[in-house]
């Protein structure tokens, strides 16, 4: 007899479709190898980010399985986008009635996801449980906090985060399984091999000859000394003799252009590159410069330095690896820290979350916490 255990999966932004896909892979794998305890996912797509980079090129070319579900919420501020995601999540919650809501990660989405299925009574499982950067002036810090306090499950990718939790009280359903994205480094790197030199050549770039750039924080792009300071900086490194790359998204040119800020001509600037591409580019620069949690871990996983244009990160071991560097947003002390990076590499090695099974690891809970009481599990090696 094959008993079903029926999971709506609520996803919104980009980074937050690969992770899924990392366990939608893991899903197919646990149901061919446990016919008779299968998982069934339905995907569910709010709509936060609905640009080209949501096109069907970008399923196709990570191989993710298309939503089942799009409710094209968009944009809007916090309270109205979230409020839209809620109502619409709760119908579909109320119809499907899962045995899971899985949400991933920090956004709108994630937390309307946990408290529409909280007050279902629809348990919630959270990817990326417990990461804090204890700066809650960021809305991202109080998406993880609420969604962390709901959850029934906390699928944790690192001890750090595990003693987050406890600080604040959660000790129970804590699930130490490794990072979903160092599944995907693991499958997407490999995917990516065969192109990486039509990649450099398309943008006229050789190896380990650039810094690679991305800015799309609200804290750095909607603050005009920050994002003048950044850019300056990222000028001042590009004249200095490593060229500057810098896939800019729309909505930081348009901040930059409100702001009354110009992007310097001394930078190599493009339109925002896909996943695949981004790895390559990653894979092969001298240096990465950036504000996105992601790509400091893809960063330490590729052995690539880092530095990174925040005070905080949520991502403390790769700071104590040695392989990122918090520089802020002062222009000089990015340039510093850009020059000190990008001359020395760590003799160590990256830290690691784990050994790409943590979509695995998650299928297994998922289906051990339908079937019995949340027990106490050993901790991942």
């Amino acid at each position: 007899m094959n008993e079903q255990v029926k999971v709506v999966t609520i996803v919104g932004a980009r980074p937050q479709f690969i992770k899924a896909a990392a366990v939608s892979r893991a899903i197919a794998r646990h149901n061919a190898s446990h016919p008779d305890r299968t998982l069934v996912e339905k995907i569910v797509h709010t709509g936060q980010h609905y640009d080209d980079n949501m096109s069907q090129v970008f399923f196709d070319e990570l191989d993710i399985p298309r939503p089942d579900i799009n409710l094209g919420i968009g944009s809007g501020s916090h309270g109205a986008q979230t409020g839209r995601m809620l109502e619409r999540i709760e119908a579909i919650l109320a119809e499907e009635r899962p045995d899971w809501c899985l949400v991933y990660g920090d956004t709108n989405s994630t937390m309307a996801g946990a408290l529409a299925a909280v007050k279902l009574h629809v348990p919630v499982a959270h990817v990326e449980a417990g990461l804090r950067s204890f700066n809650r002036r960021m809305p991202e810090e109080i998406n993880r906090i609420v969604t962390d306090h709901v959850a029934k499950a906390l699928f944790v990718p690192t001890r750090t985060a595990v003693e987050n939790l406890r600080a604040e009280g959660i000790f129970e359903g804590v699930e130490l399984v490794g990072d979903v994205m160092y599944d995907c480094i693991l499958y997407y790197g490999e995917k990516v091999r065969p192109t990486e030199q039509d990649v450099l050549a398309r943008h006229g770039l050789a190896r380990q000859s650039y810094a690679l750039a991305t800015i799309h924080r609200a804290e750095n792009t909607d603050e005009a000394t920050r994002l003048g300071a950044i850019l300056d900086a990222l000028e001042a490194i590009a004249r200095q003799g490593c060229p500057v790359f810098l896939p800019l998204h729309p909505r930081t040119r348009r901040c930059a252009e409100d702001l009354g800020l110009a992007i310097p001509a001394a930078l190599r600037v493009v339109p925002p590159v896909s996943y695949l591409e981004m790895i390559a580019l990653e894979k092969n620069a001298r240096l990465i410069l950036t504000d996105s949690g992601g790509v400091q871990k893809e960063a330490c996983w590729l052995r690539v330095p880092c530095v990174t244009l925040r005070q905080e990160t949520e991502w403390l071991e790769t700071v104590e690896s040695g392989w990122n560097t918090l520089a802020g947003t002062e222009r000089d002390a990015i340039v510093h820290a850009a020059r000190h990076a990008s001359d020395k590499r760590p003799e160590h090695g990256t830290p690691v979350y784990a050994d790409g099974s943590a979509g695995e690891r998650i299928c297994r809970i998922l289906c051990d916490y339908v079937q019995k009481p949340a027990v106490a599990r050993p901790a991942l090696s």
